[in-house]
C-alpha cells in the first residue's frame, strides 16, 4: 500500500513543505496519500540546483553513470511488488499491467546502464580535396545540459523512466514533471535516486501545478525540454520553449489493418490487447480496425465475442482486464464521443455502458470518419471497425489522419508489407501484430500531430547530447 504521504525531491532532498496534492485510488475515488506539491520558487531552486550540478554531472566517468543505473536496476527489482501495486492505485491499472510496467521500467534502466559506457564519436579522414591535405578530424558527443522533463499519467514509471535514464546514462542533470494525478511512481524512482552518490543537486522530482509549471518550458537555463502528453498541450510547450531543442511523444489514433489472409485465431487475442489493455489509455492503442471484405463479418464475430468475456472491475483483482479510467470526466467524454457516432449512424457492437470512470470495453463499426471517435484519440477503451477491398486504399486509409504513430498490419505478403513500411506516414510499422507493441529500445515516436525525435534509451541520449568537432592540421615539412 501507498504511505500516507510523500515529499518531492529538490536538489536530490526531499523536502514536505505541505501536503497539497491529493491522489486518489482511480477505482474507488477515495483519497490514496497526499503529495508535497512545489511552488515556483521551488521549481527555480530546482532549475538553478540543475544548472549548479552540471559540470560534475558531465565530468563524471561513463562507470560511476553505470553505477548509479545499476543501484536502480537493484533496487527496483528488491521493490517490485510495491511499484505495481502503487501503479494500480494511483493509475487504476490491473495488476498484471503493472507488473508488466515495473517489468519495463527495470528493462529501460538496465538497456540505459549497459548504453551508458558505449557512448563513442568517429574518426573522420577530412582530405576529400587538395586543400584539406594534412587535415584529421573527430567528433565526440557531449551532455547537452540540464534537462526538462514532463511526463504523463497513463505509465508514471515507465515513460517517466524514458527521459531519466538516458539522462543518467549520458550525464545530463534533470527536473521532472510528473502528472498531478499519478506522481507516486516518479516520487518512488526519486527515492531510489537519493540513495545513489549523483552530485548534489543533479535531480529535482517536483509534482506541481500545470500554471506553476511554466519554468519547466520557458527558463533558458535549461537545454532541452522532453515532453510526452497530449497535442495541444506539446505543441502550446512548443511554442513557447524558446532556443532549446524540444522533443515532443504525443497522441495517436493507431489503426490495424487485417488482410484477407490472416489468421484471425491469431490476430483476435492480439486487437482485444491493443484496443483494451489498461483502459486503452495508450497513445498506441488499437483504436481504428480495418478489415479485408472476405474475412469482416468472422473477425467481427469473434472480435465482439472475445471482448464481452473481458473481466472489467477493480483493478486489484489478479483477474481483472478492464479498470477505471483516469477519472469520470474522461470516460464521461469518451461516452459522449460514442454516443455522438451512434447518432451520426454508427452501429454499437458490444459495450458503451459507464458508471463513474468505469466504461465498458466498446466496438463500434460504420462510424463516419470525421467522427471524434475516428478521427481524434479516443484513450481509453473503444475502438472502431471497418471494410476494405483493396490492401493500397486501406493504406491511404491509415494515413488520413492528422496523428502518425505507430500502425499494425496483418498480412502474409511480403511485398504488401514493404509497401507499408514505405508508404504509412508513421513512426513505426509493426508487422503481424498491433501497433500498441513496443519495446524499450527501439526508436519510438511520430509524425505530424504525435510528435517530434524519437525515444529508445539510444536515441534519446542522442537527442541529449551535442556534437563536439575536433580538427588537427599536421604542417607540411619545411
Amino acid at each position: 500500500m501507498l504511505k500516507p504521504n510523500y515529499p518531492y525531491y529538490l536538489g536530490g532532498t526531499a523536502f514536505a513543505p505541505n501536503q497539497d496534492l491529493i491522489v486518489t485510488d482511480k477505482y474507488t475515488g477515495e483519497v490514496a496519500t497526499r503529495v508535497a506539491i512545489a511552488d515556483v520558487e521551488a521549481i527555480d531552486k530546482g532549475i538553478q540546483a540543475a544548472t549548479d550540478a552540471n559540470d560534475e554531472m558531465r565530468r563524471m566517468p561513463p562507470y560511476a553513470r553505470q553505477a548509479i543505473l545499476q543501484h536502480c536496476v537493484k533496487r527496483f527489482e528488491e521493490r517490485f511488488d510495491e511499484l505495481a501495486m502503487s501503479l494500480c492505485i494511483e493509475a487504476g491499472k490491473p495488476i498484471k499491467d503493472a507488473r508488466g510496467e515495473v517489468t519495463r521500467l527495470i528493462d529501460t534502466f538496465r538497456i540505459a546502464a549497459e548504453e551508458s559506457v558505449r557512448i563513442s564519436g568517429e574518426v573522420m579522414n577530412l582530405e576529400i580535396s587538395p586543400r584539406a591535405k594534412g587535415y584529421r578530424g573527430m567528433f565526440q558527443r557531449v551532455p547537452i545540459g540540464p534537462c526538462s522533463f514532463i511526463s504523463p499519467f497513463n505509465f508514471p514509471l515507465n515513460l517517466a523512466a524514458h527521459k531519466i535514464a538516458p539522462a543518467l546514462a549520458v550525464g545530463c542533470p534533470f527536473v521532472l514533471k510528473p502528472a498531478s494525478r499519478t506522481p507516486i511512481g516518479a516520487l518512488m524512482i526519486g527515492e531510489i535516486l537519493a540513495e545513489t552518490d549523483m552530485p548534489l543537486g543533479a535531480f529535482s522530482i517536483l509534482p506541481c501545478s500545470r500554471d506553476g509549471a511554466d519554468l519547466f518550458t520557458t527558463d533558458d537555463r535549461l537545454k532541452l525540454l522532453s515532453f510526452t502528453g497530449s497535442p495541444e498541450v506539446g505543441w502550446n510547450l512548443k511554442a513557447k520553449a524558446g532556443k532549446k531543442p524540444v522533443v515532443l511523444e504525443l497522441g495517436g489514433n493507431a489503426a490495424c489493418v487485417i488482410d484477407h489472409d490472416t489468421d484471425l485465431e491469431d490476430a483476435v487475442p492480439r486487437l482485444v490487447i491493443g484496443a483494451f489493455y489498461q483502459s486503452g489509455q495508450s497513445c498506441i492503442g488499437v483504436q481504428r480496425i480495418m478489415v479485408h471484405h472476405s474475412i469482416y463479418d468472422k473477425l467481427r464475430d469473434k472480435l465482439v465475442a472475445a471482448t464481452k468475456q473481458l473481466v472489467a472491475g477493480d483493478p486489484k483483482e489478479e483477474s481483472t482486464f478492464i479498470g477505471p479510467m483516469i477519472s469520470e470526466s474522461e470516460a464521461e467524454r469518451l461516452e459522449n464521443w460514442i454516443q455522438s457516432a451512434i447518432d451520426a449512424g454508427g452501429q454499437l457492437l458490444c459495450g458503451g455502458q459507464r458508471q463513474g470512470a468505469m466504461l465498458e470495453a466498446t466496438l463500434l463499426e460504420q462510424v463516419p470518419t470525421d467522427e471524434p471517435i475516428c478521427a481524434g484519440e479516443a484513450f481509453g477503451p473503444v475502438a472502431v471497425l471497418s471494410r476494405f477491398d483493396s490492401f493500397d486504399q486501406a493504406l491511404r486509409d491509415v494515413n488520413e489522419s492528422v496523428f502518425g504513430l505507430q500502425a499494425g498490419i496483418f498480412t502474409r505478403d511480403l511485398y504488401k508489407m514493404q509497401k507499408a513500411w514505405d508508404e504509412l506516414d508513421v513512426g513505426g510499422v509493426v508487422i503481424g501484430d498491433i501497433p500498441s507493441w513496443r519495446v524499450d529500445h527501439m526508436p519510438y515516436g511520430g509524425v505530424k500531430d504525435s510528435g517530434l525525435g524519437r525515444e529508445g534509451i539510444r536515441f534519446a541520449m542522442e537527442d541529449m547530447t551535442e556534437i563536439r568537432n575536433l580538427v588537427i592540421r599536421t604542417p607540411n615539412p619545411h
